[in-house]
């Protein structure tokens, strides 16, 4: 097995995967909804909500994405 990065490696430990099933898009908000034990349609909304704020929410969310391991 490849040696995984270890920011990968402790989200991995803590919990905050990427779901295989339940994705919409990336599977990021599945799966902090899955670790903060929140239903998944609720954590999207919220980002939805957030986006229309300011800030960098959208590129908070491609971090989490490319941070994130899928399970």
């Amino acid at each position: 097995m490849a040696s995984q990065h270890p920011v990968r490696r402790r989200m991995s430990q803590r919990g905050l995967v990427r779901p295989r099933s339940g994705r919409v898009l990336a599977g990021v908000c599945a799966g902090l909804a899955r670790r903060f034990g929140m239903k998944p349609g609720v954590v999207r909304l919220l980002f939805v909500i957030s986006v229309v704020l300011p800030g960098p929410q959208v590129l908070l969310y491609v971090a989490l994405w490319i941070l994130m391991p899928s399970e």
